[in-house]
């Protein structure tokens, strides 16, 4: 049934704003709740909607890159976020940069000016209990709304310090080195190991402990000193020349069976040293998860220091690892594909919120969940996207992934459903990836193009 009620939206960043502005173009009327100024942010600047606080980048422009195909794919679904970008671009090479202030002021006008649109300079302290809500207030969401949604929920689910390792593409590791193998043969050898020895790890310390790190934030660096028991790797690396082998590098009970039955006492010098294991991501294995190693060093480091393990020489990263405030939900038990609550239909999240990293990946969260509240406020069905583009993998990743083990993810092609060719140069494997998600795109939205018409009379 239609609702009369205007749809909350709670955040006015880049997810936020994306999301008003699709439910208003929808011909709904719509709340943005946005606290600043009244309750500033120790990361923004501005009271401006859509500021972007990190860079003026929202990544390559190309749409052979998974940022550009998300860009690309925003932009054929009218987003008001690439809109405004394009519109506001500076020179950046190959990426889409903007005039950030410029930017975030052409927002503020668009929405403040919308009609449909009512802005409101205020902090949410609750999660509405009445009428559709999109939560999308980012990585710095309130003390106050953080408590409430976590009694919504009621699941300790909340990283308030993102610590997460690189993540890697399995296509990229040197298989000839890195081996499958459970600690002691144990159940299914559900690990991929890469072995050193004593040299080169050795060799890998040093490189560890004299790599550049990258400077924390003042609000970071209090939130920080909670998580001793989450170490960074450079950090166990300093506290002694053994520690990894005795945390996440331990080599006990691994063995690549390829050289032998480890249990012939003839094998024993074939043994590593140490061991870097790698965890599976995704249900497909595309992508792999270097366990334990959160890091808070600089992304160039990250890839010199860790392509110096064997089986990982050549090693595609689609994300560094991280250590910064972060405020995220564990999506995989709490949201469906379309970003609604599984257990709340009418709540629905976007942004950071939800374990999405990047600009774009939140412009596009906002896209979905401003476009199925407005359907929902119209009585029709949300829509779901094809997980073959680059938005609806994203979306099919935060809400599929293991939960145990999940954390944010950024745009790339390691989310896609493989192509049912294998194609090995990299640059040529991405086009295919591109035409296949900008054709399934087209004809989802002809085949919803009736739905969408009337969603947006």
């Amino acid at each position: 049934m239609p609702t009369s009620l205007p749809v909350h939206v709670i955040g006015g960043g880049l997810a936020g704003t994306e999301a008003a502005w699709q439910i208003a173009q929808a011909g709904v009327p719509v709340i943005l709740s946005e606290m600043r100024p009244v309750r500033p942010s120790p990361a923004h600047h501005s009271s401006e909607l859509a500021e972007l606080v990190c860079s003026n980048s929202f990544g390559a422009k190309e749409s052979d890159r998974a940022a550009g195909l998300l860009q690309e794919e925003l932009r054929r679904l009218g987003s008001v976020i690439i809109h405004t970008a394009d519109h506001h671009a500076v020179p950046a090479g190959g990426a889409l940069a903007v005039d950030r202030g410029v930017f975030s002021q052409a927002l503020t006008l668009q929405l403040a000016h919308h009609p449909l649109v009512e802005l409101r300079r205020e902090e949410v302290t609750s999660i509405p209990s009445e009428g559709i809500v999109v939560l999308a207030t980012g990585p710095l969401t309130s003390p106050a709304l953080t408590d409430s949604l976590q009694q919504l929920t009621g699941l300790d689910y909340l990283s308030f310090f993102d610590a997460a390792s690189p993540i890697v593409v399995g296509e990229s590791i040197n298989y000839d080195l890195a081996f499958f193998a459970s600690r002691y043969d144990k159940g299914e050898a559900a690990y991929l190991n890469c072995p050193l020895n004593k040299e080169q790890y050795l060799a890998f310390r040093e490189a560890l402990c004299q790599a550049e790190q990258a400077e924390l934030k003042d609000f970071e660096r209090e939130t920080a000193q909670f998580f001793e028991g989450c170490l960074p790797i450079e950090e166990l690396a300093r506290r002694g020349e053994d520690t990894m082998r005795y945390g996440p590098l331990k080599p006990i009970g691994l063995f690549d069976s390829r050289l032998g039955d480890f249990r012939d006492p003839a094998n024993r010098d074939k043994r590593p040293y140490a061991v870097v294991q790698l965890r599976q991501e995704d249900k497909a294995g595309q992508l792999w998860n270097m366990v334990g190693f959160q890091t808070n060093l600089k992304w160039g480091e990250q890839k010199r220091v860790f392509q110096m393990i064997p089986g990982l020489e050549q090693a595609e990263f689609v994300r560094m690892g991280v250590m910064h405030r972060n405020t995220f939900i564990n999506a995989p038990q709490l949201l469906s594909p379309t970003l609604a609550f599984q257990k709340r239909p009418h709540l629905l999240a976007a942004g950071q919120l939800i374990g999405t990293e990047g600009y774009a990946a939140a412009a596009a969260g906002g896209w979905l969940a401003g476009t199925n509240a407005a359907r929902l406020a119209l009585g029709q069905e949300p829509l779901t996207l094809p997980e073959t583009t680059m938005m609806g993998a994203l979306f099919h990743f935060t809400s599929s992934a293991s939960p145990k083990h999940f954390q944010p993810m950024p745009p790339n092609f390691g989310i896609l459903p493989e192509l049912p060719q294998r194609i090995r140069n990299k640059r040529e494997r991405y086009g295919h990836y591109r035409d296949r998600a900008l054709a399934d795109l087209s004809q989802w939205q002809h085949s919803h193009d009736l739905a969408l018409q009337v969603a947006r009379a």
